[in-house]
């Protein structure tokens, strides 16, 4: 069988993975997950009990989760190097790197930004004070990041490679919690453009959008979420 990546709505991080799959280019299937929905509800528990995305069935029917884990995941059954590099190369140590700076500071940022969107209770005080914590946190890493920024036209190749994916869904959260200008990171800005217009991510953000783009012809079908968990899911 081929792996069926199971990915979020709206935003999610795993649109990242979707494009990232469309630059491996082998066959995949999609999986839709509605988070402010169908992630909360009991029957999800039984494909990963932290209530997150992305996940990934395994060709061997596995459920792997987190995103690092993922990425591991698709480096090793990438044997052209179309978006990994040789294992135990510099190459490869640097793709590690960004990819877990990203993964950890990077995404964790936002979090305080999250938590106050998402207050069940109008509560002005706690979210001014979530806010305030979440911004000069995002702020932070993203100087981070652009002085991690070198002359490649991507983020550790020029070609993008699993860090530009990881990257991408998640530097937009920067817009939609209106932190600040993408202008202020001039490097990181540029380096996103660059991404953004990609076929492969134009092809991931039509599919966010619940849109039936032609991509590579990697992708061959969306799997509905109940069929997943009920064939993959650990027993009800």
């Amino acid at each position: 069988m081929e792996p069926i990546l199971v990915y979020g709505v709206p935003a999610g991080s795993s649109m990242g993975l979707v494009a990232t799959l469309e630059w491996l280019g082998q066959p995949y299937r999609l999986c839709r997950v509605d988070m402010l929905g169908e992630m909360r509800e009991p029957p999800y528990l039984r494909l990963n009990a932290r209530v997150e995305t992305p996940a990934l069935i395994t060709d061997g029917g596995r459920v792997v989760t987190e995103t690092m884990a993922i990425a591991h995941w698709l480096a090793s059954r990438d044997p052209d190097h179309c978006i990994s590099f040789a294992p135990q190369s510099p190459e490869q140590d640097r793709l590690v790197q960004v990819m877990a700076f990203i993964n950890t500071g990077f995404t964790g940022a936002f979090g305080p930004l999250w938590t106050a969107m998402e207050l069940s209770e109008p509560d002005p005080d706690y979210e001014r004070q979530l806010r305030r914590l979440g911004t000069a946190a995002v702020i932070e890493r993203h100087d981070k990041l652009e002085a991690m920024i070198g002359n490649s036209e991507f983020l550790v190749a020029d070609h993008p490679t699993l860090a530009d994916g990881v990257l991408i869904g998640v530097a937009r959260w920067l817009d939609i919690h209106d932190v600040a200008s993408r202008g202020r990171w001039p490097k990181l800005d540029a380096l996103r453009r660059r991404i953004e217009a990609t076929p492969a991510v134009q092809f991931a953000l039509a599919i966010e959008n619940d849109e039936t783009p032609r991509g590579s012809g990697a992708m061959l079908e969306h799997v509905p979420l109940a069929e997943v968990i009920e064939r993959y899911g650990t027993p009800a």
